[in-house]
């Protein structure tokens, strides 16, 4: 993102704590109905920062593109790399012929270098996931924001030896802060079409249904290779999830591919 213009839902936003302020020292009697639309307001701001296909707050990838997406999926991981389980998802990603983005913590692209050197080795996408991953990201200021992802991207990029281009929120909840935080950074939002649920959820099956049932091509799909959940018996929930969703994509004639290169290449059946 190499400049910031606010959507339009977040330019009438500003215009409106302008106008509270305004109205509040013009009429200050009448504070609390300033108070309530501004409150109003960020209630609105929360709401919309949680639906991950929105673009009410800006550009965001959710789908890839119709013209590059055709017989396509894209697959991501999230809030790796994990030495228990990144090295075991990208085995399963070469016996399949299958790409993806990893969205990597920065402190744990840092601590695991090696294992960032190996996904890039092996073809896929590595992205800014944050350096921390904060809980509270999404209530940080600009700068705050913007410190995050600058560590972030440089602890990618030492470790993978190219920079990320994609940037994808903690836990997915966007706020509108966000964009004025990118600005002038070469990273572009990506969120998903679908996600698992994999990083709570201990039921393999469970999670393969919310992924595959109304699947379609140019999807983007989450999945997590850091913080996964267990099944019973101890196993990642992703290691028993992945064999069967890559199945079940070749079944589908669909190719499984990273967010780079579906949105440069195009893909064909």
């Amino acid at each position: 993102m190499l400049g910031w213009t606010p959507t339009l839902l977040v330019g009438a936003s500003m215009a409106l704590h302008g106008a509270a302020a305004a109205g509040a020292v013009a009429a200050p009697e009448a504070w609390p109905w300033w108070l309530g639309a501004v409150a109003a307001n960020h209630f609105v701001l929360g709401a919309v920062g949680m639906r991950p296909r929105s673009q009410l707050l800006g550009p965001n990838l959710s789908r890839l593109p119709q013209s590059t997406g055709q017989g396509c999926v894209a697959l991501t991981f999230d809030d790796g790399p994990d030495p228990a389980v990144t090295p075991a998802v990208l085995d399963l990603l070469d016996r399949h012929g299958a790409r993806a983005s990893f969205f990597c913590i920065g402190a744990r692209a840092a601590a695991h270098p090696e294992l960032v050197r190996d996904i890039v080795r092996r073809g896929h996408g590595v992205e800014n996931h944050t350096h921390t991953h904060p809980r509270l990201f999404a209530c940080y200021l600009p700068g705050a924001k913007r410190r995050e992802l600058l560590r972030a991207q440089a602890a990618i990029t030492a470790a993978a030896g190219r920079a990320p281009r994609y940037i994808r929120a903690p836990m997915g909840l966007r706020s509108p802060l966000l964009d004025p935080a990118m600005a002038g950074l070469p990273l572009r939002y990506a969120s998903w079409t679908r996600r698992g649920l994999d990083g709570i959820s201990t039921r393999p099956d469970q999670v393969l249904r919310r992924l595959t049932q109304g699947l379609a091509a140019g999807d983007v799909l989450l999945l997590h290779d850091g913080r996964c959940a267990r099944t019973r018996d101890g196993v990642p929930v992703v290691l028993e999830v992945l064999p069967a969703l890559l199945e079940h994509l070749a079944s589908r004639g669909l190719r499984a591919v990273a967010l780079p290169s579906a949105a440069d290449e195009a893909c064909e059946r």
